[in-house]
């Protein structure tokens, strides 16, 4: 029984019926009951398993095939019709090639399978920033993650309404999950994502990365607004007034940790709060006050499983005691619980690793859970949580922050001097391998605003949209900062101890927009005075922070000779005020 008269989804559906041939068809409501039979169903097959219901109260255990376990940057394509609308930072194939490609490896995929159909909600029900999705799949691990992620079922359809053809068509199927035939494929212009061969997370949950940071970033550059790789987080005072900061850093550099962040005790003890609105994703529109409002477009978490735990991150263990999915790490059989490395000291000994093999964890040499074992956990049960999260109106952003992991060029924190000169700061924003990445330890990689795998046209192009909004925001935009919280001593330890004692670091940040804070001037931007960042109850000397906003000339020489040879890949597209900024640094450490 279909669930919308929308002619112009039942149309795409009818043709992706006759290429996929599905024995079945079942549309996605979003009701507990369908959602029920399903899981009954995922675990009768094995494709899930039912993990215990006093502990762990509704969650699910599952695994992909070991060859499917991360997003596969090589296998992801932007499918413009120029392929300098991809620009040098995207795989291109030209969209028919593509299409005839992926029609040959979809044409009767579904036969003797079961297709569903899922509306689903980026954003609030009726926010005028959401956008309605439709992925069809034959995978019932899909569908129960995309009921977490996103606002699934009905809603949807009604919030997309009966004529409207701004809708992003998702078709994906497991197919028989053959790494060589593994594509994950965008299509800007047509408002399509196609995945095959995939069952892992990144790669088929296609609300995620696919429709809100690459579709999204391309619809957004067209009308005006923007879908950023960012979390988004409020910092509520004594008094009750809450402000909001977006960020955004490439992995591995703490960015769940900062969303749900717990205020260090001396901000505790005065009442200060800290509110999580998301922790991955912001949508962000210019609101009829002219200022820049956020909204996150997810509904739930999909969060790294290994290192999370009671001290580095309280609010997101808790965020996965019920209605979770696991996927990939080690299955406690002693009392059906999960276990990865990092969750606790003690690992199980009657257990089974992530591949389904038996493990001993006091024993073992391999790990239990893969290194990019998952949860996805519905956002509502953060004990942060925002009471905006579902506001359709979003919250208002007075700082933008990027950061990386750099053991000695950047400071601690540092402002932009105008919205021109943040966005410079944010296309270089840079991040040096750990021994957790693969290849080389301290090699800088670029990864401008975190969005390298995520933007979905040009990254020139996307550079100048980011001025063009700066330019219609004026003196309303938000202030924007580089934050970096990995500084190194000479035995490389690190100096900042980070984690809570972060918003020490947010408090100036939000001191310096309301104009309550002095500010030092520097080659590369504004830093805070020394003895205006609280180090109250750190180990910390004021000296060992005079060193942490040291600026080194002569590192920050050899990275400008970095940016700009970065810059070269861009060629005529970089904008100017780019390569004026990168003038002026220059200038300045001279």
């Amino acid at each position: 029984m279909a669930l919308t008269k929308n002619p112009n989804v039942l149309k795409w559906l009818d043709e992706m019926v006759a290429l996929t041939t599905p024995d079945k068809i079942v549309w996605i409501d979003g009701s507990e009951e369908q959602l029920n039979q399903l899981k009954a169903e995922a675990i009768s097959t094995g494709e899930m398993e039912a993990l215990n219901p006093e502990k762990l109260p509704g969650c699910l255990l599952h695994r992909t095939h070991p060859s499917d376990v991360a997003r596969v940057e090589n296998r992801t394509f932007i499918c413009s019709r120029k392929q300098e609308d991809a620009g040098p930072t995207n795989n291109w194939e030209d969209p028919k090639v593509m299409y005839e490609k992926l029609r040959k490896l979809f044409n009767g995929v579904m036969k003797g399978r079961t297709m569903y159909v899922i509306p689903y909600s980026m954003g609030p029900i009726g926010s005028p920033f959401s956008k309605v999705g439709v992925e069809l799949t034959d995978s019932i691990y899909v569908v129960l993650n995309m009921d977490i992620m996103t606002r699934m079922g009905v809603q949807a359809f009604q919030h997309l309404g009966d004529t409207s053809n701004d809708f992003v068509r998702g078709l994906h199927s497991k197919a028989d999950l053959d790494e060589n035939e593994r594509y994950i494929v965008h299509f800007p212009e047509d408002n399509a994502i196609w995945s095959v061969n995939s069952g892992y997370g990144g790669n088929v949950l296609l609300g995620k990365k696919c429709f809100a940071l690459r579709i999204a970033s391309y619809q957004g550059k067209n009308e005006g607004w923007m879908a950023e790789h960012m979390l988004i987080l409020g910092i509520e005072n004594p008094q009750g007034e809450v402000k909001y900061i977006t960020a955004a850093f490439p992995s591995a550099c703490g960015k769940t940790n900062l969303a749900m962040l717990i205020p260090p005790e001396i901000y505790k003890k005065k009442g200060y709060k800290v509110w999580t609105v998301g922790d991955d994703i912001a949508w962000m529109r210019i609101g009829p006050d002219g200022r820049l409002w956020a909204i996150n477009p997810e509904n739930g978490f999909f969060g790294v499983a290994p290192g999370t735990n009671e001290k580095s991150n309280p609010n997101a263990l808790a965020t996965t005691r019920k209605g979770t999915i696991f996927t990939n790490v080690a299955h406690n059989l002693d009392d059906n619980t999960v276990w990865w490395e990092g969750l606790d000291k003690n690992p199980p000994k009657h257990a089974v690793d992530w591949m389904g093999r038996p493990w001993d964890g006091t024993t073992s040499k391999e790990k239990g859970a893969h290194p990019n074992s998952r949860f996805t956990a519905p956002a509502i049960n953060c004990p942060c949580i925002s009471d905006k999260f579902n506001d359709p109106q979003g919250v208002p952003i007075s700082a933008i922050i990027f950061g990386g992991r750099r053991a000695k060029t950047a400071p601690l924190v540092y402002q932009a001097r105008d919205w021109e000169h943040g966005v410079f700061v944010g296309s270089i924003m840079a991040s040096e391998t750990t021994a957790a990445a693969a290849g080389a330890v301290g090699v800088v990689r670029r990864d401008p605003m975190a969005m390298l795998p995520f933007c979905g046209y040009h990254m020139g192009d996307y550079f100048q949209h980011w001025l063009d909004m700066g330019k219609k925001l004026g003196d309303k935009a938000p202030k924007i900062f580089n934050v970096n919280w990995f500084r190194t001593d000479d035995e490389g330890h690190f100096i900042w101890p980070g984690f809570g004692d972060n918003m020490r670091v947010l408090m100036w940040i939000l001191d310096r927009c309301e104009g309550k804070a002095d500010a030092v001037e520097t080659p590369i931007g504004f830093e805070p005075k020394p003895e205006d960042i609280n180090i109250e109850g750190l180990d910390i000397s004021i000296e060992t922070l005079k060193g942490l906003l040291d600026v080194d000339k002569a590192l920050w020489k050899e990275d400008a000779d970095a940016i700009e040879e970065f810059y070269k890949k861009f060629g005529d597209k970089l904008p100017k005020e780019l390569k004026n900024e990168l003038e002026t640094l220059k200038k300045n450490l001279d």
